[in-house]
């Protein structure tokens, strides 16, 4: 169970410029097993930097935030543009906006060999979600989608998915920053489910015998896969200190 990279970076970069976390234990986390996270294209900064540098670099901003944007085809959810910025961040489904008085930097994650770039440009502010009314939407949509896909006999066609459904609470928890109110932890874990439970259906088609099927869990697991992603992007987009 994960969240994507950009989650991850803007929860402990967030945390480490409340001062919950050092520089240095907020990139490791964010940088898991990869050997190397490298920001580039920083504003008055032309070498690439570490990660670990990041929070210095965003506190020369004045009353910097974070936030999250993970976009899918048709749903530019957490983006505000320019569009070639917005091409990007679709391509990779994921990232960060970096918000200060008079400036937004947008940092979008790409591979190269066995290194993770941040690459940096201007953006656009996009708008924040409501947490409250997205961690509740998205606990409607698991109710009704877990329904309709008992309905469809998701078991025949992948028996890893009523497992996830099932053992939620003995699933490893993710790896958030200190501080995280517990509603937040809840909320984040169960979207991260909703996103695996979509990555395993949409993986085989299985039983889904007919068109109609088909459609049904087609439009379900969209519901589901845009609920999360919203749910993530509320809740990482919002000050997460302790309460």
């Amino acid at each position: 169970m994960a969240l994507p990279r950009s989650a991850f970076l803007t929860l402990w970069t967030g945390a480490c410029l409340r001062g919950s976390v050092g520089p240095d234990d907020a990139a490791v986390a964010v940088r898991g097993e990869d050997p190397q996270h490298l920001v580039v294209d920083w504003p008055g900064r032309p070498e690439p930097f570490e990660l670990a540098h990041l929070p210095a670099a965003i506190s020369t901003l004045r009353e910097p935030s974070l936030r999250l944007a993970l976009p899918a085809a048709g749903d530019p959810l957490g983006l505000a543009g320019p569009p070639a910025f917005n091409a990007q961040a679709l391509d990779a489904g994921e990232a960060v906006i970096v918000v200060g008085l008079g400036a937004a930097y947008g940092l979008v994650p790409t591979e190269d060999a066995r290194t993770v770039l941040w690459h940096c440009s201007p953006v656009e502010v996009p708008h924040l979600l409501d947490p409250g009314e997205a961690s509740r939407t998205l606990r409607q949509v698991l109710l009704t989608a877990t329904a309709e896909l008992v309905r469809l006999d998701v078991a025949s066609w992948q028996p890893e998915i009523p497992d996830l459904m099932l053992n939620l609470a003995q699933r490893p928890g993710l790896p958030l920053p200190p501080g995280t109110p517990n509603s937040a932890i809840e909320t984040l874990e169960r979207a991260a489910l909703c996103a695996e439970i979509v990555e395993l259906a949409r993986a085989d088609e299985g039983g889904a015998l007919s068109s109609h099927e088909m459609a049904a869990r087609a439009g379900c697991l969209t519901d589901l896969d845009a609920a999360a992603r919203r749910a993530i992007v509320a809740l990482c987009s919002a000050s997460l200190g302790a309460t």
